[in-house]
């Protein structure tokens, strides 16, 4: 249950439209439901500002589709990751309107409008090959009603294509960073923004950069004070980071 479904069912209680009965029965699965393998949190959005998300790796498909379930019945938006497409049709039986990212594989099902947006997030991609970890923070960032630009294949090997940009990056909120090799378009970045730049290594590379282990050395070692790193390909925590940052400067302008 979001924030806006409780004070509807605490409203009607008090006209007394429900009985106290009927609302205990609500509030039941209040702040979470055991579905026996999962404990659906319904309380994550009040807390937190969103909803819980699925990670879909390691579980079944019937396991993503009931979690799924629940949390749509809470009349919120739903977000489920690193999910195949197998997982998407399996959903979208259920739900037509949720929709599959592709190269973020990620599904969404959006069941509120989005308010008008303040300000935006920049996320920032330093080659084609590191695009999928940068949608998967789009799409986060989106559903969670935040305007997003995108500026991909800027990487330091070419830098005249990112100082194109910097004019857009200038203005963001909050910059989020996806490069894998040797990480380092994060700290050229942190030296031509002044807010908050997260950094996510990816795993591209050859064999030196060890699985994305090189570029999240170089990227925890930034000589930019601004960079904060999330762990390797995790687009997802960049993303959400990166919403919660905006919402709050917006907030703090006297935006949403």
């Amino acid at each position: 249950m979001n924030e806006k479904a409780l004070k509807q069912l605490l409203e009607s209680l008090r006209r007394g439209e429900i009985s106290v009965e009927q609302a205990i029965l609500q509030f039941r699965h209040m702040p979470f439901e055991d579905v026996g393998f999962a404990r659906v949190d319904h309380h994550r959005a009040i807390r937190c500002g969103f909803p819980e998300v699925i990670l879909c790796s390691g579980k079944t498909v019937e396991q993503v589709c009931l979690i799924f379930q629940r949390l749509a019945k809470g009349g919120g938006n739903v977000l489920a990751t690193r999910a195949g497409k197998d997982v998407y049709q399996a959903v979208a039986a259920e739900f037509p309107a949720a929709e599959y990212h592709d190269l973020a594989r990620a599904i969404t099902l959006r069941q509120t409008a989005a308010p008008e947006p303040v300000g935006h997030i920049a996320v920032v991609a330093a080659g084609t090959s590191d695009m999928p970890v940068a949608e998967e923070a789009c799409v986060t960032a989106e559903i969670m009603d935040q305007n997003v630009t995108t500026h991909y294949d800027v990487g330091v090997a070419g830098l005249h294509r990112l100082l194109a940009e910097s004019q857009t990056l200038q203005q963001a909120n909050v910059v989020v960073v996806a490069a894998g090799m040797e990480g380092a378009l994060a700290s050229v970045v942190g030296g031509l923004v002044a807010v908050p730049v997260i950094a996510v290594p990816t795993s591209v590379g050859y064999g030196a950069s060890f699985g994305g282990l090189a570029a999240l050395l170089s990227m925890l070692n930034s000589c930019a004070s601004s960079v904060s790193v999330v762990n390797i390909d995790n687009g997802f925590a960049a993303g959400y980071i990166a919403a919660m940052i905006n919402r709050r400067t917006a907030r703090s302008e006297g935006g949403q």
